[in-house]
């Protein structure tokens, strides 16, 4: 198994063990496009994002993956949405299998340069048109899918 692997709404899923919240950024640029990071543990392109430590806010949580991740600095500009979904689970080699907790939230760059860290081997802003193209989990797809939308309230669910 590489470091992960996703299960959404499969029958052969494990039970998860475990609930870890977390955070994600929907961070665009002028011309439209998402920043996305081409993931070294499933080789999908996702959202920044990760768990998020005692201490900080989910807010807080969010800036600091999308830095450490992407070298970028974020603000905050909305919610895009909760994702919760028991039917979203995460098997990690270590034995892990974490259900979804992922509160999605939308963000504008303030400051840096992007840069690869060590979870992903591409980082780049891309255009919606380009989607479909290349290997996104259907979790990610729901959410590209929500902010397509421009919904007037966030997802809850």
């Amino acid at each position: 198994m590489t470091g992960r692997r996703d299960y959404y709404h499969d029958q052969d899923a494990p039970t998860a063990n475990s609930l870890v919240p977390g955070a994600a950024a929907i961070v665009t640029d002028t011309h439209g496009r998402v920043l996305l990071q081409r993931r070294t543990d499933s080789g999908n392109w996702a959202l920044p994002g990760g768990a998020m430590d005692i201490g900080e806010t989910l807010q807080q949580c969010a800036v600091r993956e999308v830095k450490e991740e992407t070298g970028l600095d974020i603000e905050i500009t909305g919610l895009l949405g909760i994702y919760t979904d028991p039917a979203h689970v995460i098997a990690y080699a270590d034995g892990e299998v974490r259900q979804e907790f992922t509160v999605t939230y939308l963000a504008r760059v303030t400051a840096g340069t992007l840069t690869v860290s060590d979870e992903s081997t591409e980082v780049r802003f891309i255009h919606p048109t380009d989607f479909d193209h290349i290997p996104i989990h259907d979790t990610v797809r729901l959410r590209l899918h929500h902010h397509a939308q421009r919904r007037d309230s966030p997802y809850l669910g």
